[in-house]
């Protein structure tokens, strides 16, 4: 991981290596600030091995930030940029981190946390405008920097993550320096990646997603387009400025980005791959890419704590709606509840074997125990695999709803509602029923300026596609909740319909 750089730094070194719209970075550039920053993040009293926290937006500098981590010996720690206080509270708790580096922005949120003010090496202050100030982060870049030890063995943590708490409170996912050096690999490989691409991860990366798409390509020599904006319009005119080859995005804002006013085909002709996943893909949506572009969406699996594990490679061709095969490095079982392998076609639970599983959860060895046993890791989700061993995601196994015994798919009912050209957005609960065990309930909003559907109407048209599977009720809402993860909170929704039985009652 210190020497992560190291193909560009051989080949090109003085040819670019991280853009933005407002800062550009050759490889030798790069490495030279990230080691200033190693230095003086060591001089700062940080020692190898401590969790150094980060609430940032993308910002290439965070891409140094992470790079001068694994050049100290540090344990990166990307929280979730959309962190409230207690959120922020729950994970400098968890990790026990030493500092945290903060956007200005966030200033208001760290007065309000009960821990940002007694870290033991306190806020590294940054600012878009590079203002000086002590501990800020622009002088701790320019500063000269201390000497840099040689970085800790691969069985170090390199970096942990945060679980988007749709199961419960957030967990660590503790990757190793080896490990995360095998979930850089899978991905590279996946997207076959090589020193000729421009990648563009259009999505956090402070998340799982974009920091293994950024990290992946400098691996291998390419050049990383960093998205500044996640705003459609602006990351329409990133694509038309950068000419990114590998576009990496979640559902939702590449629907957003489709439908930008004004986008046409050869805003995305220099595109050869778009890798998607973290949500459903409509159909809606791949057909206004496929027709935008000329090449269908790549959707893909993955969680925290393997990495991308499923994956559909061009080279091997795709199914709509399938989350792919199984990559490269990995092995996938599907068990039923007794730990039996289910047959091709049947449903089971998920379970992973690979050098790039997790190692832990930070300071949680009872739920590492429970998720990680005999190698396998149980990712929890319910999926069924079919003769051409392509994968089929059916639900989270703690989501799925049980209704006369059969379960029922949040996520397939979501689908079947999104099909209506009056509905945005679909979010999809069990409610606990004397007879029937669990009753669907939807809660959707609309689209604006469309005509609304009468409740019956919506229940009606789900019904045609998926029959008994259809909602009981439908809740329109003025705007679905949505987590940290940018995925429908289901756990919100969960609580509006206890509070709404309970009001019943």
């Amino acid at each position: 991981m210190a020497d992560i750089l190291k193909f560009g730094l051989v080949n090109k070194a003085d040819q670019e290596a991280l853009v933005s719209a407002v800062k550009r970075f050759s490889w030798r550039e790069l490495d030279e600030a990230s080691d200033c920053l190693a230095g003086n993040y060591l001089a700062l009293g940080l020692r190898t091995g401590d969790r150094l926290a980060s609430l940032m937006p993308n910002r290439v500098d965070l891409v140094i930030h992470y790079l001068a981590c694994f050049k100290a010996g540090l344990v990166a720690t990307p929280l979730n940029y959309r962190y409230t206080a207690p959120e922020i509270d729950h994970a400098l708790g968890v990790t026990e981190a030493a500092a945290l580096l903060s956007h200005e922005e966030r200033d208001g949120d760290l007065t309000e946390s009960k821990r940002a003010g007694s870290l033991p090496l306190g806020v590294i202050r940054y600012s878009d405008d590079h203002s000086s100030s002590e501990r800020n982060f622009a002088t701790l870049t320019t500063a000269t920097p201390a000497s840099v030890p040689t970085p800790p063995d691969d069985a170090a943590p390199a970096i942990i993550f945060f679980t988007s708490g749709s199961t419960g409170k957030p967990k660590g996912v503790t990757l190793s320096r080896e490990t995360l050096g095998w979930q850089l690999a899978t991905q590279a490989k996946s997207y076959e990646m090589n020193a000729d691409d421009a990648m563009m991860p259009a999505c956090s990366i402070s998340h799982t997603v974009g920091f293994l798409c950024t990290f992946a390509a400098l691996a291998t020599g390419a050049r990383v387009a960093e998205a500044r904006s996640l705003e459609p319009g602006s990351e329409l005119d990133f694509i038309r400025a950068e000419r990114p080859t590998i576009l990496a995005i979640l559902p939702a804002a590449l629907l957003s980005l489709v439908r930008t006013p004004g986008a046409i085909h050869a805003d995305f002709a220099s595109l050869r791959i778009c890798g998607c996943g973290g949500d459903k893909i409509s159909p809606e949506l791949d057909r206004d890419f496929t027709e935008l572009t000329g090449f269908p969406i790549s959707e893909g699996y993955g969680m925290s704590e393997t990495g991308m594990s499923i994956f559909n490679n061009p080279s091997c061709g795709r199914k709509f709606n399938s989350l792919g095969q199984i990559c490269s490095g990995y092995t996938g079982k599907l068990r039923d509840n007794a730990g039996r392998e289910v047959p091709v076609g049947q449903e089971g639970r998920l379970w992973v074997k690979s050098p790039a599983n997790m190692n832990f959860y930070w300071n949680r060895p009872d739920a590492t125990a429970e998720t990680i046993q005999d190698g396998w890791l149980d990712t929890g989700d319910i999926m069924y695999r079919d003769e051409d061993n392509f994968f089929w995601f059916r639900g989270r196994s703690k989501q799925i709803i049980i209704h006369d015994g059969s379960n029922i798919s949040p996520q397939e009912v979501e689908g079947a509602l999104m099909e209506h050209p009056a509905v945005a957005e679909a979010g999809v609960v069990g409610i606990h029923d004397l007879i029937h065990g669990e009753n669907v309930r939807a809660y959707v909003t609309l689209v604006e300026g469309a005509e609304p559907p009468q409740e019956s109407e919506l229940i009606v048209f789900v019904r045609q596609q998926i029959g008994y599977k259809a909602p009981e009720e439908i809740v329109f809402l003025d705007e679905m909740p949505i987590n940290s993860a940018g995925k429908v909170d289901r756990v919100t929704l969960k609580q509006l319909a206890a509070q709404h039985h309970a009001e019943i009652v």
